[in-house]
């Protein structure tokens, strides 16, 4: 049973950056695929981020597409995502999540029925 804890949430102001963790236990990480998905008020949650296992790359969603970047090391059983140009459209409960043996689907809507394995989430507020 993998466990995932997210950590590196805060308080920003518009403009600055973020960077998420997702500590991994329980597993092997590298079977694993890593989405980011966040909760925003208001709105249902959607997936931000997808780094697939291997070396079939990563994939992001159109509303973080160049500002939001997703990366992984599987030495250290962790993933990251390291968010800039933070907007406060961004404010939101931010989750990692898992699905074994899994390429992102080039749907980001897929995304979340696929995932097998989530954390408890962080809070990310950007605001002035």
């Amino acid at each position: 049973q993998l466990q995932l804890v997210e950590s590196g949430g805060g308080l920003v102001q518009p403009g600055e950056s973020l960077t998420l963790s997702c500590a991994a236990s329980g597993g092997t990480f590298e079977w694993f695929a890593i989405g980011w998905f966040r909760r925003v008020p208001g709105k249902d949650r959607e997936g931000v981020s997808c780094i697939s296992i291997g070396e079939r790359g990563t994939l992001h969603a159109d509303s973080v597409k160049g500002r939001f970047t997703i990366s992984r090391d599987n030495g250290k059983n962790s993933a990251a995502l390291q968010m800039n140009n933070l907007k406060p459209e961004d404010t939101g409960i931010y989750y990692c999540a898992a699905a074994e043996y899994y390429y992102c689907s080039d749907n980001v809507s897929n995304w979340e029925d696929d995932m097998d394995y989530w954390g408890q989430g962080t809070q990310v507020n950007v605001s002035s």
